[in-house]
Order: structure tokens, then sequence, then C-alpha cells
């Protein structure tokens, strides 16, 4: 049978886009369709816009540095919400386009509207001409994910983490809801551009799945820096409060009134709507598609990638997933992707980067670790600290973890990410001399950690 396409991808975020750009360079007919701003969550309401918005925050505490190093700066400092968000959306749309020219180039034809499969080989699209249908050979699933939505009484008032990224002016008070990535960036980043944060998470520490020392690092860091970190705590509902604010009803009465809450619970993938249960492709209990190490759904000729599997949510996973899947289904197929030792980042204020293993998960691991005060607060007087962790495994000498808290943590980690998937030894890390005066020359130079011996 003769398909219009070789390749019909329906989602041009990350990993749509690479897939579908390596695809045609291979000499695949590909199309790919989109209903909303191409480059997905990552460019338009994640990683591009969350990090201009942490560069703006960090500034906020600049100011207050300077002047310990012989600047004067007028107090306060003004910081213009509309101004930032103007500057912020003139990028987004250059992006925008860079996305489109990066598929016109490639031959790519993109179709603007929202699509949907009818059967193994048909997607209808519906945009603003009306409906369309396509047929193709094989067709790809990269619709990502969304902020999932809280069901608390009365939370239809808040936002999720997609509403920030839009917001026409900085709240006062703000309640950020969660512990995670998201959760943790932006409540810090709110803080530093001057609002009033308090982040309420249930669990005993945010950021599951760290290690537990820098988890409870960034939290004592987080709390110096202002903002009103509270664990073990969750939120009843959301009432209405005195002079239009939010009253956020908390466990045993007590209460909070802001301007704005914020519900960063984490995110779901986008599978409804796509016709995917119908056509029998298998969704898991979050809804997210079922894909076997080759990105093959349980319809043959069906594949997904990135956020909607659900599997390692991050967005160069996706576009290295998205070249590997191209090659499979039109090149050479020997290439795989390895998800071990896959370096990440949260840009919280200080930030806080990790590869590998965490104490925990390594057996007996010898433990080695330094807290110091960076150079640069000996003069700021900013009460900030940073704190390194190495993970070694006694049999070997391997290192099988790096953990970090602390100004440029994700410039550092993208190095020891190559080291650690090479095999580096801690023996290898004590023959390499330090680049002085750094922080990442602590890596170099860390001797074990000695247990208490008050036990």
């Amino acid at each position: 049978m003769a398909y219009d396409f070789d390749l019909f991808t329906i989602g041009a975020g990350s990993g749509g886009v690479r897939a579908s750009r390596v695809a045609a360079g291979l000499g695949a007919r590909v199309a790919i369709a989109e209903a909303d701003r191409l480059g997905g969550t990552c460019v338009n309401v994640g990683c591009v816009p969350k990090k201009l918005m942490v560069y703006a925050s960090e500034l906020g505490h600049a100011f207050g540095d300077a002047a310990g190093f012989g600047w004067s700066v007028p107090s306060p400092p003004r910081f213009s919400w509309p101004d930032f968000l103007a500057a912020k959306d003139r990028e987004i749309h250059r992006l925008n386009q860079v996305y489109g020219r990066l598929l016109h180039g490639a031959g790519c034809e993109l179709l603007r509207g929202r699509a949907r499969l009818v059967d193994a080989h048909t997607v209808e699209v519906e945009g603003e001409g009306g409906v369309t249908r396509h047929t193709a050979d094989k067709i790809l699933v990269a619709t990502g994910g969304r902020p999932t939505r809280p069901t608390e009484p009365g939370t239809e008032r808040a936002w999720v983490s997609d509403d920030v990224f839009s917001m026409r002016e900085l709240p006062a008070r703000m309640l950020v809801v969660g512990g995670g990535y998201i959760a943790v960036e932006l409540a810090c980043v709110f803080a530093g551009l001057g609002s009033k944060v308090t982040l309420a998470h249930r669990g005993a520490l945010p950021l599951r799945g760290f290690d537990e020392d820098v988890r409870s690092f960034l939290v004592e860091q987080m709390r110096k820096a202002g903002v009103d970190v509270r664990l073990h705590t969750s939120i009843r509902c959301l009432e209405d409060g005195a002079d239009g604010a939010i009253c956020a009803v908390l466990p045993h009465a007590e209460s909070l009134d802001v301007d704005a809450v914020l519900y960063a619970i984490g995110r779901s993938p986008n599978t409804e709507g796509l016709g995917l249960e119908a056509l029998g492709v298998e969704l898991d209990a979050q809804g997210a598609v079922v894909v076997d190490a080759r990105y093959r759904t349980s319809v043959d000729n069906v594949y997904a990638l990135g956020d909607v599997t659900n599997r390692l949510n991050l967005t160069p996973v996706a576009i290295e997933e998205g070249i590997v899947l191209a090659h499979h289904l039109f090149g050479e197929a020997g290439r795989a992707v390895d998800y071990d030792f896959v370096p990440t980042a949260v840009f919280s204020q200080p930030p806080l980067a990790a590869v590998g293993r965490t104490e925990h998960e390594v057996p007996g691991a010898h433990v080695y670790e330094s807290e110091f005060r960076p150079l640069k607060h000996t003069l700021s007087g900013r009460d900030e600290r940073s704190y390194m962790k190495l993970v070694v495994d006694p049999a070997t000498d391997r290192v099988m973890g790096v953990h970090l808290v602390g100004a440029d943590s994700a410039e550092i980690i993208q190095g020891f990410a190559v080291a650690l998937r090479l095999g580096v030894t801690k023996a290898q890390l004590d023959a390499t001399v330090g680049l002085h005066p750094t922080a990442a020359e602590e890596l170099v130079t860390m001797r074990e950690r000695r247990p208490d011996p008050a036990g």
C-alpha cells in the first residue's frame, strides 16, 4: 500500500522534532503535527523560560552581594515583571521560528492542528482550515506531558506551572505546593524576585530520588535565602481570604493568606484525545504509553518517546531517543540510548546537580564529602554554603555518584558525567591536579567521611 508519508509525528517538542528531522535526513517522507507552539514544554513553558527566570532572580541576590565588592547599588533595586515578561516572550518567539525553519529545512511537512489516530496508519488533523486525513507507514507519538492539576476544594483558583510564564503581575505573597524540580525551582525564583514565598511539601524532604544529604542541605540553604519551607505539610483546601487574598487551609486548623497559589505536584503524560486506547495502544496506570526497548508500542507500527512514555523525563533524553528511533526506522539500528549515568540539575538557589548513584544505592559505599563557604561570599557576606559528595564502590574504587549543591553545580556535573560513564576511580581523581581557586577542585581533593566517634 502507498502511504502519504513514511513517518507521521504527533507533537513538535524536543523529541518529536529531532526524530522527524533525522528521519527526513535519512530520506524518509515526514509530516509532523502540532496544535500549540513549536518546541514543546521545554521551549515554551519549561526549561528555557524557567532558566531565564532563574537568571532574573539570581540578579536580585547579586545586587545584595555587590556592596561587599565595592559597588554602590540603589536600595532597593527595582524589578519590573512586565519588562522581563516581554523580553522572555521575544526570545521564546524567536525560538519558535527557529524550530519552524529547522523542520522546513529538513524537508518535513508541518501541519498545524490537533491530531488523533483514526487507525494504525491514519492520522486526522483538526486545524483552522478544517479536518484533514493523512496516512503513514509509521506513526510516532511524542506529545510530552502536562502539569497535574489539584483536586482539593477551591484549587480551581490555583496556578500550575504553565500559568506562571504568562501571569501579568508578580505576587507579593506566594504559596508553592509540591516537592519536585518545578516546585523547588519556582519557589527560589519568586523569592529571588522579591515575593514572600512559602513552600509546602507533604513529605519529609523535597526532591525525592536525590541523595538525602543534598536534599537536607538544600532545604537549609533555601530557608537561609528566605523561603519558608514547610515539610510534612499538605493543603486541605483554598478559601477566600481577607482583602481579595487566597486563604490556604493547612492541617490542625492553621491557615495562610497569600496572593497566589502555585501547585507543582507532578506532570501527567499527554495521551488524552489521541485515539490511542481505541486503537489498542497500551497505556500504564498513569496514562503513559508503554513501549519496548525500541520505542514500539503494542501496535507494531506506532511508536512513542519522550515524556509521554514517562520513563526518564528530561529534554536531552527525549532528543537522544528521537535520534536513535529515526536511525532504527530509516537507517542503521545498532545505536541505543544508555539511561545510566544521566546527569540532572535542579536550578534552585543554590543549584543542585547530580549524576549516578546515591549513597543508599551502593552497598557499603565509601563516602567523601566537603562543605564550605564559597570564596565569593567571604566578601559578599551572604550566608550561603556549598556541599559536595562522592559515592565510591568499595570493591572497585569506582566513583558511582557525584552530588553537588552550590554555584555552578550544573556546569560542573556535565564533565563528571563523562568521567563516570568512562569508569573513573577515586584514585584517578586523587591523582588529578585541582584548578585553583574553584569550587570544582574540591572534587579531586576530598577525603573520606569518618564515622562519628560518639556513635
